[in-house]
């Protein structure tokens, strides 16, 4: 009976000492701590409102900066001849868009076109295979390390992602050339890769365990290298039912400009309305259609990926640099991000480091020249899909909770609260007094979003969320050339500027 008192007593102390935070680990949130907080909180007019509008409406519609939207105008000084808004729909390629709304002017230039798209998903395809390819080399390559090595954690993640930069996009159009979209149409599966990209990664993963084990077994590279193949064989063939087979040579011929025809039509029409007759007063009530111009089209010829490129594009995609704004390093300094190419002969990420400034000088400097230029950016803040706006403060998130909330460029990318997420092609400036206020954007997210495709982006919106673009050698400067020939420092994939 004592004893039982005894384990009584023992057992309300604890609870007491529980309730009173006697017993708590130093940071936990004690009921003392929550009591102090709860007795200080007020529901003041502000709360009240806010409170009313969150828990009916989201907080972008309430802290949507209005002032911004009755000032905002969408003429720009400056635009490239461009036409035509693709979608990259669930899928990661916006890499890829990007590389091909950069290279489509310039092939719509030289065939005098209204209109034309590649086809993505025959890049897409090699682009798997390869990156199939690379990641099997790495567990060969990394055959000794453990498993939970952060380099092969970071590849066991996602063995086969939809992610890229310019320089992947550069290395598989010089290794495999580009299609209309005519030769290779979209599917399912490259539209919505979720599915595709978890099966891939499912069958690398497996034949990564078979590597490792075939190594353990003989100790042999060239075995695993022979099994190696035949993986790759099971992958193209996931692929091929997924995406189709892309084409080793094709058919094309293209529209042709013929205004030779339209004229002669026009002229016999003004011919006709000068007499007057009475065949003009029959028909004027019927609805008129315009003039039917024989279409004219060039000779049907076969090309191969690698010719069609050469002939109608022909830029040296290899001669075209990376220029970032890296907030958290030195400028002047030539970085190299590991494991970011998707060929396992191709190329890293790599950029020269400058400063903001110089990086919108020299998208002028092209802008100007009638080309675009590909760029990387973080979109997740201050961007409207609907109105097709890019702005510092679009949302005032800081008023509607009555916090600051404010990270500097810096602080948001070391912090990982920033990071660069999507790619896109600068196709226009308005510029005022030589200084940029704001730029056009031509995104892969279909014309129904934005203003047809097209997204004004502010000139502060730059600033803050543009890290990297690429443009072609000739642009650059002496200064900026030297930077790229230096050793570059090589970063490890998980680096924020990834």
């Amino acid at each position: 009976m004592k004893q039982g008192m005894e384990w009584s007593i023992a057992l309300f102390l604890v609870l007491v000492g529980l309730a009173t935070g006697v017993f708590a680990q130093d940071g936990a949130l004690t009921p003392e701590t929550v009591g102090k907080i709860r007795s200080e909180f007020k529901m003041d007019a502000h709360a009240r409102a806010i409170r009313n509008a969150l828990t009916s409406t989201g907080i972008r519609d309430i802290a949507e900066n209005r002032q911004i939207l009755a000032d905002h105008e969408n003429t720009f000084s400056h635009k490239i001849k461009t036409k035509g808004i693709s979608n990259q729909k669930g899928s990661g390629r916006c890499w890829m868009f990007a590389g091909f709304n950069m290279i489509k002017p310039v092939l719509m230039n030289n065939l005098e076109l209204d209109d034309f798209e590649f086809s993505q998903i025959y890049l897409q395809f090699w682009d798997k295979m390869e990156k199939a390819n690379k990641f099997l080399e790495c567990m060969i390559e990394f055959r000794d390390r453990d498993l939970m090595d952060r380099d092969i954690v970071f590849l066991l993640q996602d063995p086969c992602p939809d992610g890229g930069y310019f320089e992947n996009f550069a290395d598989l159009v010089g290794k495999y050339g580009v299609v209309p979209k005519e030769a290779m149409a979209e599917t399912a599966s490259s539209d919505g890769t979720g599915m595709m990209n978890r099966l891939l990664g499912r069958a690398l993963r497996k034949h990564a365990v078979e590597l490792r084990e075939i190594y353990e077994d003989t100790g042999s590279v060239k075995q695993m290298r022979v099994a190696k193949t035949r993986m790759m064989a099971e992958i193209y063939r996931m692929l091929v039912l997924n995406l189709g087979e892309p084409p080793a040579e094709f058919t094309w011929r293209h529209k042709t400009k013929d205004s030779g025809k339209k004229d002669e039509a026009k002229a016999a029409d003004e011919e006709k309305n000068e007499n007057g007759d009475e065949e003009e007063q029959e028909n004027k009530d019927k609805p008129k259609d315009g003039y039917e111009v024989e279409q004219k089209w060039s000779e049907l010829r076969v090309f191969t990926p690698q010719s069609f490129y050469r002939e109608f594009v022909g830029l040296d995609l290899g001669e075209f640099v990376n220029i970032g704004d890296d907030p958290m390093r030195p400028k002047g300094g030539h970085y190299e991000i590991d494991l970011t190419k998707n060929l396992y002969d191709g190329r890293n990420m790599n950029y020269a480091n400058v400063g903001v400034q110089t990086l919108r000088d020299l998208v002028i400097k092209v802008l100007l020249d009638n080309k675009a230029v590909c760029f990387d950016a973080d979109v997740s803040p201050d961007q409207d899909s609907g109105k097709g706006i890019m702005a510092r403060n679009l949302y005032d998130y800081e008023s509607a909770y009555d916090l600051d909330l404010g990270l500097d460029k810096t602080k948001r990318l070391l912090l990982r609260d920033g990071t660069i997420n999507h790619g896109m092609v600068f196709v226009g400036v308005d510029l005022r007094d030589g200084k940029p206020v704001k730029w056009l954007v031509e995104n892969s997210w279909g014309s129904d979003r934005g203003k047809g495709g097209l997204w004004t982006m502010y000139d502060d919106w730059f600033e803050d969320n543009v890290y990297k673009i690429i443009v072609h050698r000739d642009y650059v400067p002496e200064e900026i050339l030297r930077i790229l020939e230096q050793p570059a420092q090589k970063l490890p994939v998980w680096d924020p500027m990834w």
